[in-house]
C-alpha cells in the first residue's frame, strides 16, 4: 500500500525545512547609501556656488579680443602694462610748468582739473592726465599696492620726457595717492596739491576720537563697504554686487552723499559723455581694487611722514570741503595739524566735488604755482 503521508510534505527524516531568507531590495540599499552621502554632496555644491559668487569676472582688457578698443595714446611700462593719457594746456615744449593730474574714484583721464585757457597761456601750463590702472584704457594691475602707483607716475613722466621735476595734483582716491608719491618719489616733485583725499581710518597716528567722528559721517552702508574692503578684501567684489542689502553708495552715486552746494554742480559730473569708458574693463579692477588698496592694510602711515622738502624746494597744499559727506573733513584737518609742512585750505561750504566748481581749477593751480592762498 502506498505511503500517502510523504506526498508534497517537504519533510525529510521527520524534520521541517527552514523557510528561505528574503533578500533586501537592491534599490532600497542604494537609496540608503545616497541619503548618507547627500549632506556631504550638498555642502560641496554650496561651497562651489559660494566660491563662484565670490570670484570677480576677468577684466575685458582694451585692445585684446573681445575687449574695448584703444582710442587714445598710451605708453608701455617696464612690466608690459599700458597707461593711457591725455594732454591739455600749452604744448609740452613751450611749457614753463608741467603738471600731472591723478583722477579719483570712478573717473578717468578726461576728468582732469579744468583750467581756463587764459591761465594756461599766461603761466605756460602743460597738463597731463592718465587713466589709473584698470580705468578707461589703462591695463589693470592686480598686484597694485599703496606704493606701486607712484612708480607708474614716475615712469609715465620719463616716457613723455617731462624733465627732472614736475607738479602733481590728485583728487579723492588720486589725492590719497599723493602721499605715496611724497614718500617714494619726492626728488621728482616741484609741488603737490592734494584735493579732498580719501583717508584710511586704520592709518596709525589718528586719535580714536578723530577717526571715530569721521567714521560716523559716512552712511551706514558705506561704513560696511569700507570695513569689508579693509578686513575681508576677498569679499569686496561680492559685497558690492550682491542684492541682499545696500552696498557702497558711492558706487551707486546715491544723492544722499551730496551736499547742497554739490547738487548745483552735479550735472557737470553726472552727464559726462565719456562716462561709459570709465568702468568698461570691469568694476572689480577699477572700483573694487581702489577700495581694497585705499582702505587696505598699509605698511606705513602718512601721519608719520617727515617733511619731504626740508630745504623748501617744493610746497604741499591740502584742500578739503567741510560739507564733504564722502571723505570726512576730520581726517584731512587732523593731518594738517600733525604735519606742519602741509599748507591747508578748508572750504566751509564745499562738498567732495569742489574741484569741478567754476573757477576752482584756476584757484588751486595759482596757489600751487604762485603761492596765492585763494
Amino acid at each position: 500500500m502506498a505511503d500517502s503521508g510523504k506526498k508534497g510534505t517537504g519533510v525529510a527524516s521527520g524534520k521541517m525545512a527552514a523557510p528561505p531568507t528574503k533578500p533586501s531590495p537592491p534599490a532600497a540599499s542604494g537609496l540608503s547609501g545616497l541619503s548618507k552621502r547627500f549632506p556631504r554632496i550638498a555642502f560641496m555644491l554650496l561651497l562651489a556656488l559660494l566660491y563662484r559668487q565670490l570670484q570677480a569676472p576677468a577684466p575685458k582688457i582694451c585692445g585684446t579680443p573681445g575687449g574695448p578698443p584703444v582710442t587714445g595714446p598710451r605708453i608701455q611700462l617696464k612690466d608690459g602694462r599700458h597707461l593711457a593719457y591725455y594732454e591739455s594746456g600749452v604744448p609740452k615744449d613751450q611749457a614753463k610748468h608741467k603738471i600731472i593730474f591723478v583722477h579719483g574714484f570712478d573717473s578717468c583721464r578726461y576728468d582732469a582739473l579744468q583750467l581756463s585757457p587764459e591761465l594756461a597761456q599766461e603761466l605756460g601750463i602743460y597738463l597731463l592726465s592718465f587713466d589709473r590702472p584698470g580705468y578707461g584704457e589703462s591695463d589693470p594691475h592686480p598686484a597694485r599696492t599703496e606704493d606701486s602707483i607712484a612708480f607708474d607716475i614716475e615712469e609715465l613722466a620719463d616716457s613723455l620726457q617731462l624733465g627732472p621735476r614736475f607738479y602733481l595734483i590728485g583728487f579723492s582716491m588720486g589725492g590719497e595717492i599723493m602721499w605715496s608719491c611724497l614718500k617714494n618719489i619726492p626728488h621728482r616733485l616741484a609741488g603737490v596739491s592734494i584735493l579732498g583725499p580719501v583717508g584710511n581710518y586704520w592709518w596709525s597716528g589718528y586719535p580714536s576720537n578723530v577717526s571715530t567722528e569721521a567714521w560716523y559721517v559716512q552712511l551706514p552702508q558705506d561704513q560696511w563697504a569700507v570695513r569689508v574692503a579693509h578686513h575681508a578684501p576677498w569679499l569686496t567684489y561680492w559685497w558690492n554686487t550682491q542684492k541682499l542689502f545696500p552696498a557702497s553708495s558711492v558706487i551707486s552715486f546715491d544723492p544722499a552723499i551730496l551736499s547742497r552746494e554739490e547738487m548745483a554742480i552735479l550735472p557737470k559730473f553726472a552727464f559726462r559723455t565719456y562716462a561709459g569708458q570709465v568702468r568698461q574693463q570691469g568694476e572689480h579692477e577699477t572700483l573694487h581694487r581702489d577700495m581694497m588698496v585705499g582702505f587696505g592694510k598699509w605698511g606705513w602711515s602718512p601721519l608719520e611722514m617727515e617733511d619731504p622738502f626740508p630745504g623748501g624746494e617744493a610746497t604741499v597744499h591740502l584742500w578739503h570741503g567741510v560739507e564733504d559727506l564722502i571723505v570726512p573733513v576730520q581726517l584731512s584737518r587732523y593731518i594738517a595739524e600733525r604735519l606742519p609742512w602741509v599748507r591747508y585750505h578748508e572750504l566751509p561750504t564745499a562738498g567732495h566735488l569742489f574741484p569741478i566748481a567754476d573757477g576752482m581749477g584756476d584757484a588751486i593751480v595759482k596757489s600751487m604755482l604762485l603761492g596765492d592762498d585763494e
